[in-house]
């Protein structure tokens, strides 16, 4: 990611080529992931953090950046947003159960249930853009599991961003390391 902002700033231009295609060894479990997850998200702020007063400061300089630094910024908002929303749930729902109020109970469920089918409906709309585009539409079998995936992938992502985003922010204010440790992998033989 960070040489990514580099060669934007330095005046690169980045294009998509559908051609590209590029080996990346996928978690293969939860905690793999979340670790994975983690790492990016860390990645990602203190990316975002190192470039906003250079691009802020020169805005019509760094036009095309300002896509970056409003998605990485809506992506940190939604997170701390859908992490304090959750626990103000939960803490309501034990709440309203141990108090015996079960019509709130019911209601806060199908609030929940409207509001991630928004979600759902907006992420399905996504990925299918992206499988139309990747590989000419070749990956239509994974339709399918688009919901699950979406449901774990957007949870882990909202929490490794909350837990990461103090570290970020101490990186960049000289209290914490930047270096990227890469884990251990297994080597897959065929």
């Amino acid at each position: 990611m960070s040489i990514a902002w580099d060669h934007q700033l330095n005046g690169w231009t980045t294009v998509f080529s559908p051609d590209i295609l590029f080996y990346m060894n996928v978690p293969e479990n939860l905690d793999a992931l979340y670790h994975q997850r983690k790492r990016w998200a860390k990645g990602g702020t203190e990316v975002l953090l190192t470039n906003f007063k250079r691009v802020v400061s020169h805005p019509g300089k760094y036009l095309k950046q300002w896509a970056f630094i409003t998605d990485q910024t809506l992506s940190i908002i939604w997170s701390l947003f859908f992490f304090v929303s959750t626990l103000i749930f939960l803490i309501s729902l034990v709440t309203f159960f141990f108090t015996g109020n079960y019509e709130r109970v019911y209601h806060m469920f199908c609030m929940a249930f409207i509001f991630v089918t928004f979600e759902m409906f907006a992420g399905v709309l996504q990925l299918l853009s992206a499988l139309i585009v990747d590989d000419r539409g070749r990956k239509f079998k994974y339709l399918i599991f688009m919901p699950l995936y979406m449901l774990i992938y957007w949870q882990v992502n909202a929490l490794a961003l909350v837990t990461t985003l103090i570290p970020a922010v101490k990186t960049i204010l000289g209290y914490g390391s930047g270096t990227w440790v890469s884990p251990v992998r297994k080597h897959h033989t065929e």
